[in-house]
């Protein structure tokens, strides 16, 4: 078995996978720790043999996490963001500050649409663009919903939005003030999505496919206004794309992967994007 981890600062993502079929045996998440219980936290480490890690907690956790399987399984890889891989160049000034979740949803994008715009909404919203080449730009990094909900210190940081309410609804006027907060970051989410990605595709002279991902990408996939596609399991293809260990990895095939979008004329984002600056 393959266990694939995605680490991040406040919630760890697993996920168990079959080396010979390719079939994802199950999943789960858990708190981010320092130290990890097998059996509990994650999988029982006796049925894994190849573990793929991308982490962007505390350095202490990597550490410990490396420590726990290094004599458990046969293999450990560890993905690091760097200056090339599998044909993107990283548009980093120094390339290894680039969040790795974000390098591996980049490579991932890339191998299945060429070009894109990878945006994973958890707790911090990120928004890359590669362009046709692989030419990495940056990206940008926003409040996530529940980060923006905290920040205004109103005690609604537990109650969710809902993920099937209809983006119409969430952006009319709150009524009551658990409303208006919850329409008033989804609004600033959703309006900061679509504002960035036209702005970059007007300024570089193209339409990207976009692909969605992280724990919030279905309730914000509905106020996005321009052809997209969730896809759940993006950083866990990055890990795929840069260790393949199956016969269907080794053949490009990236579990869960989605058709890529068909993005809309240039010329219709820049109509919209001009009509949104006379108003």
């Amino acid at each position: 078995m393959i266990l694939d981890l995605d680490i991040g600062n406040t919630l760890s993502k697993w996920r168990l996978k079959d080396a010979d079929s390719s079939e994802i045996r199950s999943r789960g998440a858990v708190w981010t720790r320092e130290e990890w219980k097998p059996g509990s936290d994650i999988p029982d480490l006796d049925v894994v043999e190849t573990v793929r890690i991308s982490s962007v907690a505390r350095r202490s956790v990597l550490a410990q996490t490396e420590s726990l399987l290094k004599d458990r399984v046969r293999s450990v890889h560890v993905a690091r963001s760097c200056h090339e891989a599998l044909g993107v160049t990283n548009g980093y000034h120094e390339p290894g500050r680039l969040g790795v979740d974000r390098w591996m949803g980049v490579l991932a994008g890339y191998q299945l649409a060429g070009a894109s715009c990878t945006v994973d909404c958890g707790s911090a919203i990120t928004i890359d663009f590669v362009l046709p080449g692989g030419r990495h730009l940056g990206g940008y990094i926003l409040p996530g919903l529940r980060l923006m909900k905290e920040s205004l210190k109103l005690g609604t940081r537990n109650v969710a939005i809902d993920p099937d309410s209809e983006a119409d609804e969430l952006l009319a006027p709150g009524r009551r003030t658990v409303e208006a907060v919850n329409h008033g970051i989804y609004m600033a989410a959703v309006s900061a999505v679509n504002r960035i990605y036209s702005e970059v595709c007007d300024r570089e002279g193209v339409a990207l496919p976009m692909l969605v991902t992280g724990g919030d990408a279905r309730v914000v996939s509905r106020g996005i206004r321009v052809p997209h596609a969730i896809w759940p399991d993006m950083v866990y293809a990055g890990l795929e794309a840069c260790f393949p260990l199956t016969a269907a990895e080794r053949a490009g095939k990236m579990a869960g992967a989605p058709v890529p979008p068909a993005p809309v004329a240039l010329e219709k984002i820049r109509a919209g994007l001009a009509f949104s600056m006379l108003l």
